[in-house]
């Protein structure tokens, strides 16, 4: 009897350090902090072990998510642009009407920070975003908040740039992609594009070459995260692209000037949608000419391309 206890307690013993680190993780990215802002809206705090610090997420639920509690919701990634800081996770919210607007959806939208100029990549020095975003992030809203296995896709500026560069990347993973005055073509021009795409990080304090290092020593970092070098792998999943020209519109407040940010990414927008034809896949455009870089256009992009994105979730 002692030696089959001794026995059943080394088992159980053994058990409890095999199983201890799974249950004590969501695959290296944790939530500490929750707080419900409104009836759909929680702000969330991840410790994420890929980009070392805690990053925020911002959830807007499905409007039937409590009365449904086993359901899983089809999911909506909305990805911010550059430059707000560790606070690119709130903008969608905060500037235009997407919790208004989705108020009748049953999406899950998932509204990541991926830092001030991450781009949704893993730096070769530096946070591992794409891996926060698609697995940590991803096991974290599948078992905590019920997100399904039906995905897709969409963002702003360098979240643009995020969306198509995430669908191309990791085929299967999303069912559509949208993009709104992306930076989607980051070697556009030559070295007019991969400086503008440095400039960014460098503004924010960051090293570019700690990004996807020096454009033409390693070429074929950059090639490997461009949505022009990775068109032919949208082929399977309609995508979205909308943009300006960067005169002012109707959306613009008077006196307001030409904008050449959103004429070179609307030159960019253009070079994608014609590479993405050529490998045959559904593309959508809406270049709608006059048009800066701003949020009136990209809440108005949001909406057209709403359609779009639900058809491909059901």
């Amino acid at each position: 009897m002692r030696l089959r206890g001794l026995l059943l307690s080394l088992v159980l013993l053994f058990s409890v350090l095999v199983s201890a680190p799974a249950s004590a993780s969501t695959g290296g990215a944790t939530v500490v902090r929750e707080q419900q802002l409104s009836e759909r809206l929680l702000e969330l705090t991840v410790r994420s072990e890929a980009v070392g610090r805690e990053v925020g997420v911002r959830l807007l639920l499905p409007k039937d998510y409590r009365r449904a509690p086993y359901r899983t919701w089809p999911t909506l990634y909305l990805l911010h642009g550059c430059c707000d800081g560790n606070t690119g996770h709130q903008s969608w919210t905060n500037k235009t009407d997407v919790e208004a607007f989705t108020a009748n959806t049953h999406v899950l939208i998932v509204m990541p920070e991926g830092g001030p100029a991450g781009f949704y990549s893993d730096w070769l020095t530096g946070p591992a975003w794409e891996t926060f975003h698609l697995e940590e992030l991803r096991r974290l809203v599948e078992r905590k908040y019920r997100s399904g296995h039906d995905r897709v896709v969409a963002g702003l500026s360098m979240g643009g740039f995020g969306a198509l560069s995430y669908a191309a990347r990791h085929p299967g993973f999303f069912k559509a992609a949208a993009s709104y005055s992306g930076l989607v073509h980051t070697t556009f021009q030559g070295k007019i594009g991969t400086d503008v795409v440095a400039g960014l990080v460098r503004q924010t304090g960051a090293d570019p070459l700690a990004l996807w290092g020096d454009p033409e020593a390693q070429a074929g970092i950059w090639a490997a995260h461009n949505p022009y070098d990775l068109a032919g792998r949208l082929r399977g999943i309609p995508v979205y692209l909308a943009t300006g020209n960067g005169e002012p519109g109707p959306l613009d407040p008077p006196g307001t000037g030409f904008d050449r940010s959103e004429q070179f990414l609307g030159l960019q927008s253009a070079a994608v949608a014609e590479r993405l034809r050529a490998k045959h896949v559904r593309v959508v455009t809406d270049f709608y000419g006059p048009g800066t870089h701003t949020w009136p256009y990209w809440e108005r992009a949001l909406h057209r391309s709403f359609p779009m994105l639900l058809a491909a979730l059901r």
